[in-house]
Parts: structure tokens; sequence; C-alpha cells
């Protein structure tokens, strides 16, 4: 991947934490011109001959689309206009010149712009979404694909289209379909690993996984998964399960799986979960015997297992942990991309005012941020099929489990925002849990961190930094992939590579610079990190629980169900 797009991809991202701002307070927020457009149109009306030779471009590139000698033409790649028709008929050619002359001239006049960083990233996410709302792709009849499916469809297709847009309309979040989800059964075709919960509180339900070899290492791994969306990413099907992969590696495997809470719940907050996930740690240590754990959280509930490892190591009780691992989790917020540039005091009090009334953050909310920050993929790809052609969606295990969505309590919600705007774990003592001030210097285990090169929201370079804040030695690893595609990342995709570099310096791009690529998938380097960590091989035990803690109900629980 180039220096370019790697620039672009990590300024178009967004943390986790900074997104629940607007997802509380909704989607148009964004889309409505702010002070930062203003200062915009201002610094342009004051580069009034640049932007003049801009606008005098502008008009002489469409004379030469008018004529016949434009040579503009869609970047190789862009599935918008892979349609022969839009290069043989020669009106929708000339449409398409145009409108790619009218973008390239809209990213030059914000370049051409004087503005503060924050100004501009507020500037290019709208206008770089009008521009993409505005392609005539997405117009009805216009794109050629649509214009066939009516002629081959007797005009079924757009009716077809129409209903599902006024379906999706009609209950959040506001956004086309994106999955055909008929295909897919809980417990049968994903999270369908075995196993069984072993324990459960009012927030948690604790999965133990069965062994698939003969012999397990005697320190066992605890997963804890993200609080927004269910816990089998790391669990889909056959063959794409981390789970799968890690009992089939000689790993004891527990998995956390959240409760969907509602507004009863308002009040669990960051002490709450804590408690939670330290209570499913004394599980663990009962049923295995083990007085050490693996301490693992992916995404938010990275932030959660290492406010848990620091906890214990503000208590004196570090050796419960034998090593952290991090999977997409930002715990340095600072300068974490597009989203951070969107939000600030005044919204995020806001926003936490907004989800306290209601009792939870929804879900769905959190799906339509999720969806504007990529919307050429996720937004009009789907407008697009869904509407102009009439299709379904395809069935997809990553989209199916992206759309099954939880809420978030308040108390979390507001706790999240402030340890995002104020970066508060970067800070020794900033943050108190359970009463003892968080330093995650304290943490002096060692810890493996993972992140996706094209995450659009956890910034690699975010990930990164995590290396800078833990007393231990860490193992930083960059896959090239996204955000959930570094998680359902199996061996033997020929395409999957990652990067290694033992030198974590203070700088990110630095350690890229001088890292190595790997083909294959990170799974097998954390199985051999994890193998050095996790003591010697024992018989696997027959039966899951422990005398006190017997099985309750085959995995994957219940509160994966809760709607």
């Amino acid at each position: 991947m180039s220096t370019t797009t790697t620039a672009r991809l990590a300024e178009t991202a967004a943390p986790l934490d900074t997104l629940l701002v607007d997802a509380a307070l909704g989607t148009v927020r964004r889309f409505v011109p702010d002070m930062s457009t203003a200062r915009w149109a201002i610094s342009l009306a004051r580069q009034s001959r640049t932007t003049a030779r801009r606008l005098g471009s502008l008009a002489g590139e469409a004379g030469k689309i008018a004529v016949g000698t434009s040579t503009l033409a869609p970047r190789r790649g862009d599935r918008r206009f892979t349609d022969v028709g839009w290069t043989e008929n020669p009106l929708l050619r000339r449409l398409v010149q145009l409108y790619l002359a009218g973008g390239q001239t809209v990213e030059q006049l914000i370049l051409d712009a004087d503005l503060d960083p924050r100004d501009r990233k507020r500037v290019r996410f709208l206008l770089e979404n009008l521009v993409e709302a505005i392609a005539p792709s997405n117009v009805p009849l216009v794109n050629p694909a649509s214009a066939k499916a009516v002629i081959d469809t007797a005009g079924m297709s757009l009716v077809r289209g129409g209903t599902q847009l006024v379906k999706d309309l009609a209950s959040a979040p506001r956004i086309p379909e994106m999955v055909d989800t008929s295909g897919f059964t809980l417990g049968e075709n994903v999270a369908a690993t075995p196993g069984s919960v072993v324990f459960r509180n009012d927030v948690l339900e604790l999965i133990q996984y069965a062994p698939q070899c003969d012999e397990v290492y005697e320190v066992p791994v605890m997963i804890v998964p993200p609080t927004i969306n269910k816990y089998y990413a790391i669990d889909l099907g056959p063959g794409r399960s981390m789970v799968e992969f890690s009992v089939q590696h000689n790993r004891q495997m527990f998995v956390i799986s959240w409760r969907n809470p509602d507004a009863r719940h308002a009040a669990w907050n960051l002490d709450t979960y804590a408690r939670a996930v330290i209570e499913a740690l004394d599980a663990v240590e009962e049923i295995t015997g083990s007085t050490r754990t693996v301490l693992a959280g992916i995404c938010s509930g990275g932030i959660l297992a290492s406010i848990v490892a620091a906890y214990l190591a503000g208590v004196g009780r570090l050796d419960r942990v034998a090593a952290v691992v991090l999977a997409v989790s930002v715990i340095d917020n600072e300068g974490s991309g597009t989203v951070s540039a969107l939000t600030d005091p005044r919204l995020a009090a806001l926003a936490k005012a907004r989800s306290a009334k209601k009792g939870y953050l929804d879900g769905r909310a959190l799906a339509e941020i999720f969806a504007w920050l990529r919307p050429s993929d996720l937004i009009w790809n789907y407008w697009v099929n869904n509407y102009l052609l009439g299709k379904k969606p395809p069935a997809f295990d990553i989209l199916f489990w992206n759309a099954d969505t939880t809420r978030m309590t308040a108390g979390l919600h507001a706790d999240f925002v402030d340890l995002a705007m104020d970066n508060q774990l970067t800070r020794p003592g900033a943050l108190s849990v359970l009463g003892v001030p968080i330093d995650l210097g304290a943490v002096t285990v060692d810890n493996y961190v993972v992140a996706g090169i094209a995450d659009h929201i956890t910034p690699w370079e975010n990930c990164y930094r995590t290396t800078q804040l833990f007393g231990g030695q860490s193992r930083f690893i960059l896959s090239t992939s996204g955000h959930v595609a570094a998680l359902v990342n199996p061996p033997g995709n020929p395409k999957a590579t990652f990067h290694i570099n033992d030198n974590h310096g203070p700088d990110a791009k630095t350690w890229l610079t001088g890292a190595e690529t790997h083909q294959g998938s990170w799974w097998n380097d954390v199985a051999l990190w994890l193998d050095e960590r996790c003591g010697d091989l024992k018989p696997a035990p027959k039966e899951l629980g422990s005398t006190r803690l017997q099985p309750l109900v085959d995995a994957p629980g219940t509160y994966v169900y809760d709607k």
C-alpha cells in the first residue's frame, strides 16, 4: 500500500470512542455547513485570483469534454463506472468526465484554502460526501445498469428498489440494507464453535470453549469483546473463527458475551464493566486452576481489558495477568482522524445528555455513523444494488455480524466519551476505576498489539502508540487489512500479509518504514507468541466448568440472542 494511500486512510479513520458523540447526536448534523465551511468560503474569497484560476480550469476542461477531447477517466478500480455504457455512450462518457472534473476542482479548492487541520478535515468530510452523493451512477435510469434492469424486468426492478428504500428509511439505521441475513443462524453456521456458558452475571456471560486437542497450555486466554455488536466477530463460520483456530492450537479459550442493555441499566459505567470482567477472571481461574490468565481485548473491549490490567497492577495483583493482547484498540486518541475534528467539548456534553435521557446509546445509530465514514463502499454501493437494480444484498458473515448491533448504557457511553475527549489513559492517575488510579505504565507484563492498516475505525497509528503506554515488552503487528478483516484473518489466504518491526520507537511512521512484510496471517504469529507465555502443556479437561461452576447452557449462550 502506498504512503499516500496510508496517509489518506489515517485521515479518514475515526476511533470508536469519539464516534460515540456523533452516534448520540445523529448523522444529519455532520452534513450541515458550519463555521469551518464559512472559514473555507472566506479564505477562497480572499484568494480570488487562485479561486478564479481553478474555476477557469474547470470551464476549460468542460469545453474539452463538450468537444470530445478530454482525457479524464475514472481511476482504475472505481466500481461505479465499470459498465461499458459509461464509456461507449458519448453522453454518459461526457457526464462522467464532467463529474470527475468537478470533483477534482473541489479537492483543489479545499487544498487552496488557508485552513487549520481541524477545519480542513471538517470541510473535506462535508464536500467529499456531497461529491459522492451526486455521482451520476447514483441516478436511476442514468446509470446504464439501472436502465438495463428496468427494461429486463419491465420496471419491476425500480418497484422492488423503491419498496426497499421506503422500508429502510422507516427505521434506524436509515441506510441501505447491506446483507441478506436469511442464510445465517447463530449456533449453526456462525458463533458455532462448541462450548458452554460457565458463568453468568447481570452484565455478561462467560463462554468456555471445548478443547479440540488432547493437550492444552496451562495458562488460559480470556477475551473481552467490544461493547457494541455481539462477540462473535471472533467466532464466525468454521475455518474463519479465531476461537476455533485457538482451541485447535492447544489454547484454553474463554470469551465474554455482553448482555444487550436497555434503559433499566442506564447507570452501568466503567466501574460496572470492570467489576464484571474481574468476576469473569475469577471464574476462569477457578475453572482452570491457573493463577495467571492472558487478558485479551478487542476494539472497545481492549480499553476495558487495559483498564482491568492497570487496576490489578494498582492493587498489587498484576501476578494474575500473564500477558495482554489488544486487537484494533485505540488507547491514545490524540489526532485520531476525521471524527475527532468533528467533535468538541460542547457537542460531547450534548451527546452524553442525549443518551442519559434515553438511558442508552442505540447501536443502530453507531452503525449509521460507521457507514457514512465510507459512503462509496457502505452507502452508495448498496444504494445502486438495492434501489436502482432492485437486488438483494449479498450474504456475507461479517456483514451479518455487523448488522447485529447492541445498545450501550448511558453510563458507559459518558465514560467512554470523557475517556476519549480528555485522552485520560495516556496520563497516569487521570482516570480512577473502582477507586484505584489507572496507570498503564504499571502493567509490566508483555503485550501484543495488532492493528489494521486500512482500518477506518481505529487508526493504526493510534493503535501503535499503545506500545509507548504499557510498561512491559511490546510486539506490534500491522495487518494489511481493515477493522474487522484484521480479526477475521485465517491462515491460507494468499493475499494476507502483516508487518513486523521489533524496534518500537515513539513514531509510528518510522516504525513502518523499518518494518518487514511477512506473508500469511498474524494468527500464526500470535499463537507462537502465546505459546511462550502460557506455560507447559497438560492433558485437556474432559468436562467444561468446575465443581461449583457447572455449564449453564451451550454456546453461544443466551445474551447473544438479546435484541
